[in-house]
C-alpha cells in the first residue's frame, strides 16, 4: 500500500482484529512495511496503527466509500465491500463494542465517535452469493462530532476488516482513511440570522356547551342504536315448533286408500292393471308398517320371511299369501286381471287390513257399589249408644 494512512481506535470494534494483534502486535516504531515482516503491511496515523496482514496470499479485491460531506451530530457511514472465497468468512469474531482508553481517545481525537450497537445504529454485515464467489457488504456508521462549530475537514482513520480463510489463517485487511467534511446543521444556510416571530392568529373560542351537547347526542345515538340491534335480535330469536301431530294408524291410513281406489274410477275407463298394482301397494305399505319393514322394498319372499317370525303368529297369514303371489302374478307375468279379479283382490285386501288389526284393551271392569242398608236396625235412633246400657 502507498501513502500514509491514519488508524483510528475503530479496530478494537471486532474481537477477531484484536486477537490477531494480540498475536502478532507490531512494534511501536515500525513505520514502514518492511519492518513487520514477510506478508505484512503496517500503515502509521495519528493514534495508532493499521497492520495489513495477508498470510503470503493475495490481497482480496476490497471496495470501500464514504461521504464527502456531513453535518455535526449525524452518522457519517462507511461502506465496505469485500468479494471472497466461500469458505471465507468475513469478521468470524463479530462486532464487539470494547475500545480501550487509548483508543478512545484517539477517536475523540479524530472527531469521530461509534454509535453503541445497543441503540439500532450498528454495524451491518450483508452476504450476496455470486457463483464460486461471495460478496459481502458492511456498513460502519460514525458519528462526527467536532470539537468547534462551523465547517470542520474531519479525517476518518482507516478501520481493519479480519477474513478467516478456510485453512484457519485469518487476514487483516486496511481501509483507507477519508476527508469527510463536516457543517453545522444550519449550514445549508449562507449567513443564517434568527427569523422574526410569525404574525399573530385569531383565537378561537372554544363551545363547551355545545361539544358536550354534541357528545351526549352521539352517546345517545350509540345507545339507542344498540337497544334496537337487540329488540331485532330479541324478536328474530328462534321460537320452538310446535310438535307435529302423531302419526295416523296404519290401517286407518290403508282402508283410506282402498277406499279411494274403489272409487277413483279404474274399473269405469278399464284400467285394470293400474287399479290392480294399487291395491298391491297399498297392501305392501301397510304390512310393513303395521310389522315394521320397508313393505315397497321387500319381495313378496322377503315380506313373508318376516311375517312369519311375528309373535304371535299372524292367523290369516294364508290368506296374506295368496293375495301376494297372485298381484306377482299381474305385475311380473303381465296377466291382464278381469274386473271382477280387481274387485276381489279389493275386497281381499281390505280382509287382509281388517284381519290383523290390533286386539284393543278391553277395560277392566269394576264391581258396582254396594247399596246402603236399610230397615229398622239401619235407623240411628235403634243404634245402642258406644257405652253400652245406661240406667
Amino acid at each position: 500500500m502507498k501513502g500514509t494512512r491514519a488508524l483510528t481506535c475503530a479496530a478494537a470494534l471486532w474481537s477477531s482484529s484484536a486477537a490477531a494483534a494480540q498475536a502478532d502486535p507490531p512494534d511501536a516504531g515500525a513505520a514502514t512495511s518492511g519492518d513487520a515482516g514477510p506478508g505484512v503491511t503496517s500503515e502509521t496515523a495519528p493514534g495508532g496503527v493499521c497492520v495489513e496482514r495477508l498470510a503470503g496470499a493475495s490481497r482480496p479485491a476490497l471496495h470501500e466509500s464514504a461521504p464527502d460531506r456531513g453535518q455535526s451530530g449525524h452518522v457519517v457511514v462507511l461502506d465496505v465491500t469485500l468479494e471472497h472465497g466461500k469458505g471465507e468468512s468475513v469478521l468470524p469474531g463479530g462486532f464487539q463494542f470494547g475500545l480501550s482508553e487509548e483508543s478512545s481517545r484517539a477517536l475523540e481525537r479524530s472527531g469521530f465517535f461509534l454509535p453503541h450497537p445497543g441503540g439500532g445504529a450498528g454495524p451491518l454485515i450483508q452476504s450476496t452469493p455470486l457463483g464460486e464467489r461471495i460478496k459481502t457488504r458492511i456498513t460502519i456508521p460514525f458519528v462526527a462530532l467536532p470539537e468547534k462549530p462551523g465547517r470542520q475537514v474531519l479525517q476518518l482513520p482507516s478501520v481493519p476488516i479480519t477474513l478467516a480463510r478456510a485453512s484457519g489463517d485469518v487476514v487483516t485487511l486496511c481501509t483507507r482513511p477519508h476527508a469527510v467534511t463536516v457543517e453545522d446543521p444550519i449550514a445549508n444556510t449562507p449567513h443564517a440570522e434568527p427569523r422574526a416571530n410569525p404574525p399573530p392568529r385569531r383565537q378561537r373560542e372554544l363551545w363547551t356547551a355545545a361539544k358536550n351537547v354534541a357528545l351526549a347526542a352521539l352517546l345517545a345515538l350509540a345507545v339507542g342504536a344498540l337497544v334496537a340491534w337487540l329488540v331485532m335480535k330479541w324478536r328474530r330469536r328462534p321460537r320452538p315448533v310446535p310438535a307435529p301431530p302423531p302419526p295416523r294408524p296404519p290401517w286407518e291410513v290403508a282402508l283410506e286408500e282402498l277406499f279411494d281406489i274403489r272409487n277413483a274410477g279404474y274399473i269405469r275407463e278399464q284400467r285394470f292393471a293400474e287399479y290392480f298394482d294399487r291395491v298391491s301397494d297399498t297392501v305392501r305399505t301397510y304390512l310393513g308398517a303395521r310389522y315394521g319393514f320397508d313393505g315397497l322394498e321387500c319381495t313378496t319372499r322377503e315380506t313373508l320371511g318376516m311375517l312369519r317370525r311375528v309373535e304371535p303368529p299372524i292367523h290369516v297369514l294364508s290368506d296374506i299369501e295368496g293375495f301376494l303371489r297372485q298381484a306377482d302374478l299381474v305385475k311380473f307375468a303381465r296377466l291382464t286381471p278381469t274386473e271382477a279379479e280387481c274387485e276381489i283382490a279389493l275386497e281381499r285386501g281390505e280382509h287382509v287390513v281388517r284381519m290383523t288389526l290390533p286386539e284393543l284393551p278391553r277395560p277392566i271392569p269394576t264391581a258396582p257399589p254396594s247399596p246402603p242398608p236399610s230397615g229398622p236396625s239401619a235407623e240411628p235412633s235403634n243404634l245402642a249408644p258406644p257405652g253400652g246400657p245406661t240406667a
